[in-house]
């Protein structure tokens, strides 16, 4: 029997950033995904974000490819979000993604990280967090990637 781990920080962002995902509604956004999550035998190890993007921490199974699984992700919350009232001011997400490989010693300060959202970013905005993960990453950072 194979034995994997292949953990992945992801963010993704709405359209132009525009904060448009309610605070008292992020939930349901959440479970949404985490559906979607499940029925590709990912494992969801936290996920937490604010109104113009999510930080999700997966174990992803060793069928899925991580541009197809952010790609199904996008797509249904897109079509779900549009069709829900809860979420009438979102328009859609926008057309990049990070993603990182991260070990299995940095878990726990990666969980705390997302869930340190609110307060991480009373202080930071999204594009400068962004361009530090990247350059910690050695990834090249273009802020039209955000657009």
């Amino acid at each position: 029997m194979s034995k994997t781990k292949s953990l992945h920080h992801i963010v993704f962002a709405t359209k132009h950033r525009k904060p448009t995902i309610a605070e008292e509604h992020k939930r349901e956004l959440y479970a949404y995904i985490f559906g979607i999550l499940k029925n590709k035998k990912c494992f969801l190890l936290r996920m937490n974000g604010i109104a113009d993007h999510i930080h999700m921490l997966i174990d992803i199974h060793p069928t899925v490819a991580i541009a197809d699984l952010v790609k199904e992700i996008k797509q249904n919350s897109n079509r779900w979000m549009k069709e829900n009232p809860k979420f009438s001011r979102f328009e859609s997400w926008g057309e990049g993604y990070y993603a990182v490989s991260i070990s299995v010693d940095d878990i726990e300060s990666c969980k705390q990280y997302i869930m340190g959202q609110e307060e991480h970013h009373r202080v930071h905005n999204l594009l400068d967090e962004l361009e530090e993960m990247a350059g910690r990453n050695g990834l090249e950072w273009y802020t039209d990637d955000w657009d």
